[in-house]
Order: structure tokens, then sequence, then C-alpha cells
């Protein structure tokens, strides 16, 4: 979760007034500099130095070669002011490395072949930039509890984890076999990672905690935390066996968090039943506090909702809903399952993170307070909506659609689960999704496509309607005693979306007008789970 609320507007705009350069171009494609490898792990360390605001480290990245190709040239992101201290590749090289802005490249001297499998190891060292206001921009973040212990951490979703991590950084090459990550900090403060701790040991009056994460991981999930943390964990009965659920939270917050965090179960518990087994067993499903709001990393999810129910207290919707349960808690988990266990390729198709799990805290109230609930957060989170850009972005330039992709999107897959009718086959093609895209980057087209052929319903014209323009479909109608008159306006060319009135009859409106006699002279009711609008003539 990201932006919330009017900062979509100001997001919004500067993406309509923005200038794509060949730059954006190199760190949101898949180039012929990144085309030909396909990354395995990342070995990887990180120490910060808190009273310098810097860090130094080191990454191996082992990778694994796509088709044949002579010569090649190898693109390694790591932004300014970062700077590499040593590089080594096991494969010849025409000189060790040149670097170009926030590029490094590495001009390889050899034939490669298909199935090849090779390293580069770098060291690197700096003052990353540092987060303004975490986690809406990306950077570091040193500060202290209210105690004064140091509390670190990084939020980089939208600027990539090459601000402070040397990586091959493009969202549609995760490295297949997961992620080592070892974190150093002072003797009296924990680091926390993704996945597993495998390992904790001292070191020169040092802590080295060692995390491992065996399944597929987005780069902007790897979120080292630093900080006094107290931990306690339980056990989750799930679909696949028992999870770890660990928790790690400021030490004087302790007593809070057990509260707070009862909440997880029954998150779990509903999302497994829509989505399908919690994604990532092998990995634990673990909440970290931080000193911001909060962010979906990886079996490692962010916290810093201050213990609150709502979104810091308020809720969204605007229908005292919301504040049954915790925002961050519920909405950051649902990504667990819609941006890290299936993730966009690329930045322009996000509404498939934000719009299904803006969707999930309707399908949380759902399980947890029932349909009249549920279906009252949803429309009321509606009032949210902007309308000032389309969902879907610019394709190979990292370029997000409209914030629009959080509560527009949720209404938009509320209305297909509204056309279909079915939740039973609704919520099977939502398990459906997790199972068969289960730790892939996709496209929206593969989403489309699934949803259609998985419902019988060709929903291409919806799909256009409501991602790719900023017009709300309106059915216009007029009705002289039981006849009805009516038809689709300011839709796309073919949109035919059906309606229920009356609560069981459909209609099928187009763009000609249509007429119908009704059984009585009643005014027609129509279904107000469909995101459009009714005028009357």
């Amino acid at each position: 979760m990201k932006k919330i609320g009017l900062l979509f507007v100001v997001i919004s705009q500067i993406a309509i007034a923005q200038t794509f350069t060949k730059i954006d171009t190199l760190k949101g494609s898949d180039t012929k500099f990144r085309n030909f490898w396909d990354v395995k792990k990342y070995r990887l360390s990180v120490e910060p130095n808190i009273s310098e605001k810097s860090l130094k480290g080191s990454n191996k990245i082992e990778f694994t070669i796509t088709k044949d190709i002579l010569n090649p040239t190898f693109q390694i992101d790591l932004q300014q002011p970062m700077k590499v201290e040593k590089l080594i590749a096991s494969f010849p090289t025409v000189d060790s490395y040149k670097r170009d802005g926030d590029f490094i490249y590495i001009n390889a001297k050899k034939k490669f072949k298909k199935g090849e499998k090779y390293t580069i190891d770098i060291d690197y060292s700096g003052n990353p930039r540092i987060a303004k206001r975490a986690p809406w921009d990306g950077g570091w973040v040193f500060t202290t509890d209210k105690q004064g212990n140091p509390w670190v951490t990084v939020a980089q979703e939208g600027d990539g984890t090459s601000l402070w991590l040397p990586s091959k950084d493009i969202w549609n090459d995760e490295p297949d076999n997961g992620v080592e990550m070892k974190i150093i900090t002072p003797k009296d403060l924990t680091g926390v990672g993704n996945g597993k701790l495998i390992s904790k040991t001292t070191e020169n009056d040092k802590n080295v905690f060692v995390w491992e994460v065996k399944n597929p991981i987005n780069l902007y999930n790897l979120a080292p935390v630093i900080g006094k943390f107290a931990h306690f964990s339980e056990i989750y009965d799930g679909e696949k066996g028992k999870l770890n659920c660990d928790y790690y939270v400021l030490d004087y917050n302790l007593e809070k968090a057990k509260i707070q965090f009862q909440q997880v179960k029954s998150m779990l518990k509903s999302f497994e039943y829509w989505f399908g087994p919690y994604p990532f067993y092998e990995d634990s499903y673990k909440l970290v506090e931080t000193p911001h709001l909060g962010m979906e990393h990886q079996s490692n999810v962010a916290y810093g909702n201050h213990y609150l129910n709502g979104y810091l207290g308020n809720d969204l919707s605007g229908t005292g809903v919301g504040l049954a349960w915790d925002f961050i808690i519920i909405h950051e988990s649902g990504h667990e399952w819609f941006a890290n266990n299936i993730t966009a390729k690329d930045q322009a198709d996000m509404w498939i993170h934000e719009g299904f799990t803006c969707y999930s805290e309707t399908l949380y109230t759902e399980s947890l307070l029932g349909k009249e609930k549920a279906e009252l957060y949803i429309k009321g989170i509606r009032n949210n909506i902007q309308n000032d850009s389309p969902i879907i972005g610019k394709y190979g330039v990292r370029n997000e659609g409209s914030g629009d992709m959080y509560y527009k999107g949720a209404n938009m897959l509320h209305t297909i689960r509204t056309v279909i009718n079915d939740d039973e086959k609704f919520r099977q093609i939502l398990r459906g999704l997790g199972k068969d895209f289960y730790h892939q980057t996709v496209t929206t087209v593969q989403i489309e496509n699934y949803i259609s052929t998985k419902s019988g319903i060709n929903f291409s014209k919806v799909f256009d309607q409501y991602l790719r323009t900023t017009q709300i479909p309106t059915l216009e109608y007029s009705q002289e005693g039981n006849i009805l008159k009516y038809r689709w306006t300011n839709t796309v060319d073919g949109f035919d979306m059906p309606i229920r009135i009356n609560g069981t009859e459909t209609i099928s409106p187009s763009k000609d007008w249509k007429t119908m006699s009704l059984k009585d002279n009643s005014d027609v009711k129509f279904d107000d789970n469909y995101y459009v609008k009714y005028q009357k003539n």
C-alpha cells in the first residue's frame, strides 16, 4: 500500500506531465543488456553505519544464460551516489566494468551458450538516498524509536532496490532460487530480513543475522529492518500445514502487539479461503514494526499503523466498517498473494497488485462481518476514486498508472463478481489465479484472458473501460408505466456489460436504445454493486 487519498491526485498529475527518456527505458525495459540472462539467486550482505547514514556490503549475483550469444554487455543497476568498490565476474571481460550514471556495464569477451551458469560479485558502499516521506518516496530511513534506540530500514517500490543494492533491478526477473541476506548490526540491535533466520553470530562486537528466502522474490521486497526489537511467534494451521508466524516489534510495544496481531490468524484464514494457500510457507509469515506506515515486503511485512484499527485510526470507506480491522495488517498481507506471489512484469500493470489487494479488504470484511458489511465497504471506498487518468501506465519506463488502481481496481473486480453472479465460481477464479500463476510475473492481458476464460464471460470491454479510460459507464434510462428504455453511454465501443434489475432480472444494454416491458408500473430498481452511474431521462 503506498499512496492513499489525496496523494493519488498529485502522483497522477505528475505521471500525465512526465516526459520519458532513454534512461527510463534502460531502467524499465528488457533491453539487449538484460534479455539474455536470468537471475537465479542473490547472496547479499548489508551493514549500515548508523551515525554516518551510510552502507557497505556485497552482492553475489548467480544467473543462467537464456540464449546463445557472443560478447554481450551486462547491465547492473546501482543508483548514484552509491559506489562499486570491487567487481569480479566469473567470465572473461574486455575490462572490469564501466559506469554510466545509475548503470554499470560489463563487456563480456566470450561466446555464451544457453544454460550456462555464471556469477558476478560486487562490493558496494556509500550514502544511499534518504527517504523524505517513506514509504511514498524511496530511500533509507535512519531514525530512532521513542527511547532513542536506532531504527533503520528502507522503502523502495517506486524507485527500485538499486538505490542501494547493485542488482538486475527489473520486475520481470525475480531470483528463482531466492535470496540469502546477511545483516550486520551493532551488538545491542536486531537485524530482520526476508524469509527465515538461519543463523545469528557475533563477529568483532557486532551481530550478524543471516536470513534465507527459498522462493522467488521481487527485488523491491528486499528490506532489512534494524531496531531494538522484541520477538514472539505462533503457528498457524493452514491449508499447506503449519505456518511459522513471527513478529518483531519495538520492545516497549510488545504487549500492544500481542493484542493487535491476534488479527493475523483470521486474516490468514480468510485469504486462504479466497485466494488459496499462503504462497510462502517455506519462508514463513512475518510482521516487523517499521518507522513508516507499511509495505508488502515478502515474508517480512512492514507494519507502522501504531496498533490502531483502520488506517491510522481512520476508515477509508467513510462507513465505519473499516474500523473493525487493522488496515496495514490486512492490506499489506493481502499483497503476499497479489504482488508477491503474482507479480506484474511491468510497473504499468501495477493494478494487478493494488486492485486485487484493495479488494482483499472487502473479502476479509465479508469473512469477518458478512456480505452486507462488505458491500457497504466496497461502495464506500468509491468516493476515493479520482478518474484523473487511466489505471494502466506507460510500458517499459517504470511508470505507474493512476492511483485509482486501488479503489477503482477493487470496484472493477467487485463489478465483475456481480456480473458473474456466482460467488463460488468467483472464489475459484481467485484461487485459480494463485495456483496457475504461482510465483510468476504476469501481464494485464494474461489476467484479463484468465478471468474471461474461467468465468465463461468475455470481460475484455469491461477491462478496457475501467483500466484504459477514465469514463464511468452510464446507464441512461426512462420509464413510462411498465415500459423501460435503456442504453449505455460514456463507454468504449462494444461495451455491453449486463446489469441486473429488480433483484433477479438481467438486461443487456448497448449503445443503442432498447425497450422492455416490466412486470408492473413500479419504479425500476438497479443493483448498486456495479461501479456505474444511472441517469434517468
